[in-house]
C-alpha cells in the first residue's frame, strides 16, 4: 500500500508538467496581447522579452507556494493519505479544466481554478471525515479557511468591475490628451506619459514580481536595515515620485537624442513586467500542489508512521522550494510559450474583442448584449447636454487618421495603436500592484482582460457594426470565469470522493480518463485548425479587375460544387441507411459552408471599395454569383435538415423505389456537378456550354419522379411523413439544380462578355 504514494508522486510530477503547458497556453493572453495587438515590436522580440520575464519570475517564485499548503484549508486537520488524495483530485481537475478552456479559446483564471479546486476537494474530504466520525456538518469551519474563500470571491467581483471602469476612464482621458496623432505631440508630452507609465510598471515589478519572493524578507543597510517587503510597503509614494522623475528625464533624453519611440519602450517593459509577475506568482497554480505533495511525502517517509496517522502540521510551516525545480518549471513555461498554438488561439480572442473596426466575430449577439448596447446608446444622448463646440472638440480627439491601404492590407493593420497598448499594460500593472500592497486577492487574467475591454469601449473601438458582438463576447468570457469556480469546486469534490473510496484503482481509472480527454481535445483542436486551413475553404475576392474577379470566382464555384456534391450524396446515402450520425455531420458541413458564403457577403463592402474604376461592372457579376451560391447552399441546407429530422424522429424508412429513384437523381447530379467542377478547374468554357445543354433533361427527370410519387400516393403510399419528405427532397433538388444552372450560365455569359472587348481590339 505504501508504494501507492510513490506512484502518486510520480503521477503528480507528470501532471505538473502537463499543467504547466496548458496553464501557460491560457495565461499567455495576460502579457502578450497588448504587444501583439499593437504590432509595436516584432513578434520575435515580444517572445524573447516575455521569455526572459518568465524565466526571471519562475526563479524568484519560491515564496509564493504557500497557498497550496495552507491558504485554503487547515493542513493540521488532515492526515497524509487524505492530503495526497486532495492533491491528486486537484491536479486531475485542473489540467482538464484549463485544457477545456484553451480548446475553446477562452481565457480563464488559473488562480481561481486552483483555489476552488483545493476548496472543493478539501470540503469533500472534510465531509467524509465528519461523516465517518459521526460529527456535525457545522464542524466544517474547523477544516476550511472560509475567510480566504470569501476574499477570493469578492476579489473576482471587484476586479472585474474596477478593472473595466478604471481602464475605460484612463483610456478616455489619455486619448483626450494625446489623440490619435500622439506621435506628432511635443517631446515633453511623450516624456511625461513615459514617466507615468514606466514608473507605474517599475513599481509593479517591485511589488508583484519581487515582494512575494523569498528574497523580499532579506534586510539591507542601504534601505535602513528594513526588509525589501517592508521598504516597498512603507515608501510607496517616495518610490513612485522618484521613479516618475527618473523615467520622465530618461524618456525625454531617449526621445530627443536617441530618437527612440517611447511608446514602444513602454510596451516592451510592460510585457516583461507582466510576464515576470505571471511566472513569479502564478507558477504556484501549476506546481504548488505537486511540490507540496512531494514535501509531504518526504516528511511522512522519514517519520515511519502510518499514512492514516501522520498529521500534516508540517504544511503549516514555510518550506523553501528548490531553485532547480523552479528553473526547470521556468524552462518548460518558456518552451510552451514558443511552441503552443493554443496560446495564440486564446490570445486571438481578446485581441479580436478589442480590435478597432471590423473583425471576424466569434460570438453571436444575445438578448443581454443587445440590451446593454441599446442602453449605452440611450445614455450617450446625454452628451447632447454639453455645448456643441465642446462636444466637437472631444470628437476631434477621438477621430482616427485615415490610412490608405489596399483592401488586403486592412487585415494586416494593428488591432489598436500603441497608446492603447501602453495604457492596457500600465493600468493592469497599477491595479495589480495596489491589490498586492493591500493583500487583496485577485486574478491577473481578470484584471488584464477587463482593462483591455474597458480601454476598447472608451476608445470607441466598439462601433455600431460590432458592439453587440463584442459585448456578447465579453459576457461569454465573464460567464466562463464564474463557471470556472463552480465547475472546479464540484468536479474536484466529485473526483476526491471517487479517489477516497476507490483509492489506487480509482486513481488509475481517473488518470486514464484524463489522458483520453486530453488526447480527444488535442485531436479535436487539430482537426478544427485543419478545417480552417482546408483546401476547399472559400477565399475572399481580392482582385481589383474584372478578369481577376472572374478567375477568383471560378475557384470558389469549383469548391462549392465539390462540397455540394459530397453533401448531397452523403444525405441520400444517410437516408438509405438511416445513418443518423452521417446526417448530423452533413448538417454541420452545410452550416460551415453557409458561414463561409456569409463571410464572402460580409466582405462585399471591401470588395467594391477595392475595385478599379474601369472594373466597376465586376461588382454586379460578383453580387450575382454570391446570390446563386446562397441559393444553392439554402437548398442544400433544407435537404440536410429535413433528412436529419426524419431519421431523428424515427419515422418510417423510405421505400425501396423511392431510395432507388433518389439514387438515380444523385447519380445524375453527381455526374453534373463532377463535370462542372472539372470544367471550372480547367477553365474549359466549352465543357461549361455542354453542361448547360443538359439543363432541361435534368428538370424533366425530376418532374418524372414527382409524377411517379403522385401515382404512388394515390394507390399505395400509406405514410404522410414519407410523402412529405420525398416531395420536399425532389422540389429542393430541383431548386438546387436551378441555382447551379443559373450560376454556371451567369459565369459563362460574363466570361463571353469580358473577352468580347479584347477580340474587338484585335
Amino acid at each position: 500500500m505504501d508504494n501507492i504514494y510513490l506512484l502518486m508522486i510520480i503521477a503528480l510530477a507528470v501532471l505538473a508538467i502537463a499543467d504547466l503547458v496548458v496553464g501557460v497556453s491560457n495565461d499567455a493572453v495576460n502579457f502578450l496581447n497588448s504587444a501583439i495587438g499593437s504590432k509595436a515590436i516584432s513578434f520575435r522580440t515580444i517572445m524573447i522579452v516575455a521569455s526572459v520575464g518568465i524565466a526571471c519570475g519562475a526563479i524568484f517564485s519560491s515564496g509564493m507556494m504557500e497557498v497550496a499548503r495552507k491558504g485554503i484549508f487547515n493542513p493540521g486537520e488532515f492526515m497524509f493519505n487524505e492530503i495526497m488524495f486532495i492533491f491528486m483530485a486537484v491536479m486531475i481537475t485542473d489540467i482538464l479544466l484549463l485544457d477545456f478552456f484553451n480548446t475553446l479559446g477562452m481565457p480563464t483564471s488559473t488562480t481561481v481554478s486552483i483555489v476552488f479546486e483545493l476548496l472543493g476537494a478539501a470540503v469533500a474530504m472534510s465531509m467524509i471525515k465528519i461523516w465517518n466520525a459521526g460529527g456535525e456538518m457545522a464542524e466544517l469551519v474547523n477544516y476550511i479557511n472560509t475567510s480566504k474563500a470569501f476574499q477570493i470571491i469578492m476579489g473576482i467581483l471587484l476586479s472585474v468591475v474596477f478593472a473595466f471602469t478604471i481602464g475605460a476612464l484612463v483610456q478616455w482621458i489619455t486619448r483626450l490628451l494625446l489623440s490619435y496623432n500622439f506621435e506628432k505631440k511635443p517631446k515633453w508630452v511623450g516624456s511625461i506619459f513615459g514617466g507615468v507609465a514606466l514608473s507605474a510598471i517599475t513599481y509593479f515589478i517591485l511589488m508583484k514580481g519581487i515582494k512575494g519572493t523569498a528574497y523580499a524578507s532579506q534586510s539591507f543597510h542601504i534601505i535602513g536595515g528594513l526588509t525589501i517587503k517592508d521598504f516597498l510597503e512603507d515608501q510607496v509614494w517616495s518610490l513612485i515620485l522618484v521613479n516618475f522623475v527618473i523615467w520622465s528625464f530618461l524618456s525625454f533624453i531617449l526621445m530627443t537624442l536617441a530618437n527612440i519611440n517611447i511608446y514602444k519602450l513602454i510596451i516592451g517593459v510592460g510585457t516583461f513586467a507582466l510576464a515576470l509577475a505571471f511566472a513569479g506568482n502564478d507558477l504556484v497554480n501549476f506546481i504548488g500542489v505537486p511540490i507540496a505533495a512531494f514535501q509531504s511525502y518526504e516528511a511522512w517517509n522519514a517519520s515511519g508512521i502510518l499514512a492514516s496517522e501522520f498529521s500534516m502540521d508540517i504544511l503549516a510551516k514555510k518550506v523553501p522550494t528548490p531553485t532547480l525545480l523552479l528553473f526547470i518549471s521556468g524552462m518548460i513555461m518558456v518552451a510552451t510559450l514558443w511552441f503552443s498554438k493554443k496560446a495564440r488561439y486564446v490570445a486571438d480572442t481578446e485581441i479580436n474583442l478589442s480590435r478597432e473596426g471590423e473583425a471576424k466575430e466569434r460570438f453571436q449577439p444575445n438578448v443581454l448584449s443587445r440590451g446593454i448596447v441599446r442602453l449605452s446608446v440611450a445614455l450617450s444622448r446625454i452628451s447632447l447636454l454639453f455645448p456643441k463646440t465642446f462636444a466637437n472638440k472631444i470628437d476631434a480627439q477621438f477621430e482616427r487618421p485615415v490610412i490608405v491601404l489596399s483592401k488586403e492590407k486592412t487585415y494586416e493593420m494593428p488591432a489598436f495603436d500603441m497608446v492603447r497598448a501602453a495604457v492596457n499594460l500600465t493600468v493592469a500593472g497599477i491595479l495589480i500592484s495596489i491589490a498586492t500592497s493591500y493583500k487583496l486577492p485577485l486574478s491577473t487574467t481578470y484584471v488584464t482582460f477587463m482593462v483591455a475591454m474597458g480601454t476598447s469601449l472608451a476608445d470607441r473601438a466598439w462601433g455600431a457594426e460590432s458592439a453587440v458582438y463584442r459585448v456578447a463576447g465579453v459576457l461569454n468570457v465573464i460567464g466562463g470565469w464564474f463557471g470556472t469556480a463552480v465547475i472546479a469546486f464540484i468536479v474536484a469534490g466529485t473526483i476526491l470522493t471517487l479517489i477516497s473510496f476507490g483509492q489506487g484503482t480509482a486513481i488509475a481509472i481517473l488518470l486514464f480518463i484524463a489522458i483520453l480527454l486530453l488526447a480527444r481535445n488535442y485531436i479535436s483542436y487539430n482537426k478544427k485548425s485543419k478545417e480552417i486551413k482546408a483546401e476547399d475553404s472559400l477565399r475572399k475576392a481580392e482582385s481589383s479587375s474584372i478578369q481577376g474577379v472572374i478567375e477568383e470566382s471560378a475557384n470558389n464555384i469549383a469548391r462549392v460544387i465539390k462540397r455540394t456534391n459530397k453533401i448531397y450524396t452523403n444525405t441520400i446515402n444517410g437516408l438509405a441507411r438511416q445513418d443518423l450520425d452521417q446526417l448530423k455531420k452533413n448538417k454541420k458541413q452545410v452550416s460551415k459552408l453557409t458561414g463561409e458564403i456569409d463571410e464572402l457577403r460580409d466582405n462585399l463592402f471591401y470588395f467594391i471599395k477595392n475595385l478599379d474604376e474601369s472594373s466597376i461592372g465586376a461588382s454586379d457579376f460578383y453580387i450575382t454569383i454570391l446570390g446563386y451560391l446562397t441559393d444553392i447552399v439554402q437548398s442544400l441546407g433544407y435537404i440536410a435538415k429535413i433528412s436529419h429530422k426524419h431519421i431523428n424522429n424515427n419515422h418510417k424508412k423510405l421505400k425501396y423505389n423511392q431510395i432507388k429513384e433518389l439514387k438515380q437523381l444523385d447519380f445524375e447530379l453527381e455526374d453534373l456537378l463532377g463535370k462542372t467542377k472539372k470544367a471550372f478547374d480547367n477553365r474549359s468554357f466549352e465543357e461549361i456550354g455542354v453542361i448547360l445543354k443538359r439543363k432541361q433533361e435534368l428538370f424533366n427527370l425530376v418532374t418524372e419522379k414527382i409524377q411517379k410519387q403522385v401515382t404512388r400516393t394515390r394507390t399505395e403510399e400509406s405514410s404522410p411523413k414519407n410523402t412529405t419528405l420525398y416531395f420536399s427532397l425532389l422540389l429542393e433538388t430541383k431548386d438546387l439544380m436551378t441555382g447551379t444552372m443559373n450560376l454556371i450560365e451567369s459565369y459563362y455569359n460574363e466570361h463571353d462578355s469580358s473577352i468580347e472587348p479584347t477580340r474587338a481590339e484585335e
